[in-house]
C-alpha cells in the first residue's frame, strides 16, 4: 500500500513539474549556453531584509511585544527612506524573486496555522466559540463596509467588499500569547477565545477565496452573482474537507512507509512537499494556494503522528521552525517595505484610517453579544477578538497584486494598504494591555 501512495505522490509531483514546465515561456536559443544568472542585488535584498527582520523582532520581543510589530515597522522605515533621499531600497517592493520567496514564506505560514489549529478543540466549545466568530465577523464587515463606502465613494463596490473582508480575521498568536502569560489558557474565557479565533481564520480564508473569485470573475467580464458567490464558497470549504478526509487515508499509509527509512529530513522534506502540493491543487482549483497550505496542516494535524514514533507532531513543529524562521519573516518586511507613508499623511485618508481602525475594534466588541453561556467574561471575549495579525496582512498583500476590472488600479490601493498595516500594529499593541485589564476586572 505504501509503495502505491508513494508511487502516485511521485508522480503527481512529475506531473507539476511537468505542467510548470509546459507554461513557462520558451528559452531563446541564442542565449541557451549562457543562462542568465541571479542578480546580485536579490542576495543584498535578501540580507538587508532578514537583518532587518531580526533586530525589529529582538528590539520588540524585548520591550514584552510581538516580533511580527517589529518585522513590520522595520520594514515601513526601509520602504521610506526614500523620504531621505535614499532610494536603493526600492527595488526591494517589485523584485520579482523577493516576491516569491515571501509568497513560499506566507505559504509556510498557513501551514504551520493549519498544524496548530486543533479541530477537536473547537468542537469543544462548540456553539460558543462559532457564534462568537460569526457576530464578530458580520458586525466587522458591515462596519468595514460602511466605512469604504463613505470615504472612498469613486471607488467600485467590489473594492469596498474586498476593504471590509480584509477586517474579518482575529489574530490566534497574539491572544494566545498573552493568555499564556497570565495562566489563562485553561479558562472558559480562553477556550472560547481560541476556538473563536480559530474559526475566524477559517472564515476569513473562505470569505478571501469568494472575494478572490468574485474579483477574477469580473475580470473576465462575468457577473458577481449571490449563486457565484456560494459556489465558491462550498468549493473552498469541499476543497477543506476533502484534505481532511485524504489525511484519514493517504496520509497514514504514507506515514507507516516514512518510519521504514532513516534518511535525515526525510519527515520535513516529504511533509513541505506534501504543503506545496496542496497549496498548488487549491490554485488549480482556482482558489488561493494559501488555503491548499492550510488545508495541508490540517490534513497533518488530523493525521496519525502516532505512527511515527521517533517523529512526533511536536518534532515535527520543531524541524519546521527553522526553515519558517528564515522565510516567513520576508512576508511581513516586505508589507512593511511596500506601505508608503506619503499617503497616510494625507488629511482625507488619515481620517479614513481611523474610521477604519474603529470599525475593526468595534466590530470585534459585537462578540460578546454572542456569548451564550452564564458566568463567562464578556468584555474579555471582545477584547481578545480585537488583535489583527496574519490573515489580514495576507488579504492587504492579495488585494493589492488584484486589478480591478476595466482598470489598472489595484483592488487595493497603495493609500488603504498602508491604513490596513496600521490597523494590524494598532490593534496588536492596543490587546496585551486591555485583555488583561478585562481578566483581572471579571
Amino acid at each position: 500500500m505504501f509503495a502505491t501512495v508513494l508511487t502516485a505522490f511521485c508522480a503527481l509531483a512529475s506531473y507539476v513539474v511537468a505542467r510548470a514546465d509546459s507554461i513557462s515561456p520558451a528559452i531563446d536559443s541564442s542565449n541557451a549556453a549562457a543562462p542568465p544568472g541571479l542578480d546580485p542585488r536579490v542576495l543584498v535584498g535578501v540580507a538587508v531584509i532578514l537583518l532587518v527582520a531580526k533586530l525589529g523582532g529582538e528590539l520588540f520581543e524585548r520591550m514584552g511585544q510581538p516580533a511580527v510589530l517589529g518585522e513590520l515597522l522595520g520594514g515601513i522605515v526601509v520602504g521610506n527612506l526614500s523620504l531621505l533621499g535614499f532610494t536603493a531600497a526600492d527595488s526591494l517592493k517589485t523584485d520579482l524573486v523577493i516576491g516569491a520567496l515571501a509568497e513560499i514564506g506566507v505559504i509556510l505560514l498557513l501551514f504551520e496555522v493549519g498544524l496548530e489549529s486543533n479541530l477537536n478543540e473547537m468542537l469543544e466549545v462548540g456553539w460558543s466559540a462559532l457564534l462568537v466568530a460569526l457576530a464578530g465577523t458580520t458586525a466587522t464587515f458591515f462596519l468595514g463596509w460602511g466605512v469604504a463606502a463613505y470615504f472612498l465613494p469613486s471607488v467600485p463596490r467590489l473594492a469596498h467588499l474586498f476593504i471590509a473582508a480584509s477586517l474579518c480575521a482575529t489574530s490566534v498568536g497574539i491572544t494566545a500569547r498573552v493568555l499564556k502569560d497570565m495562566r489563562k489558557l485553561s479558562s472558559r474565557e480562553a477556550r472560547i477565545i481560541l476556538g473563536a479565533a480559530v474559526t475566524d481564520d477559517v472564515l476569513g480564508l473562505l470569505i478571501l477565496a469568494v472575494m478572490v473569485g468574485a474579483v477574477k470573475a469580473a475580470a473576465t467580464g462575468g457577473t458577481v452573482s449571490a449563486s457565484g458567490v456560494l459556489f465558491v464558497a462550498a468549493k473552498a470549504m469541499a476543497f477543506i474537507l476533502g484534505a481532511i478526509l485524504l489525511g484519514r487515508f493517504v496520509v497514514r499509509q504514507l506515514f507507516r512507509g516514512v518510519r521504514r527509512f532513516e534518511v535525515r529530513g526525510l519527515l520535513l522534506s516529504i511533509c513541505i512537499a506534501f504543503c506545496f502540493l496542496v497549496a498548488w491543487a487549491a490554485a488549480k482549483a482556482e482558489l488561493a494556494p494559501i488555503i491548499g497550505a492550510f488545508a495541508a496542516g490540517l490534513v497533518l494535524d488530523e493525521a496519525q503522528f502516532k505512527l511515527l514514533p521517533q517523529h512526533e507532531k511536536s518534532d515535527l513543529q520543531k524541524l519546521l521552525a527553522p526553515v519558517g524562521t528564515l522565510l516567513v519573516p520576508i512576508f511581513f518586511v516586505l508589507v512593511g517595505v511596500r506601505v508608503d507613508l506619503r499617503s497616510l499623511a494625507r488629511l482625507d485618508f488619515l481620517g479614513f484610517t481611523v474610521a477604519l481602525i474603529i470599525a475593526a475594534i468595534l466590530g470585534k466588541q459585537f462578540c460578546s453579544l454572542a456569548v451564550v453561556e452564564r458566568k463567562v467574561n464578556r468584555l474579555a471575549v471582545g477584547l481578545g477578538m480585537m488583535p489583527r495579525g496574519e490573515v489580514e496582512l495576507i488579504f492587504a498583500g492579495m488585494g493589492a497584486t488584484l486589478l480591478l476590472p476595466g482598470s489598472s488600479e489595484p483592488v487595493i490601493a497603495p493609500s488603504t494598504y498602508g491604513s490596513i498595516v496600521l490597523l494590524v500594529i494598532l490593534t496588536t499593541l492596543a490587546t496585551p494591555p486591555a485583555l488583561k485589564w478585562a481578566m483581572k476586572r471579571g
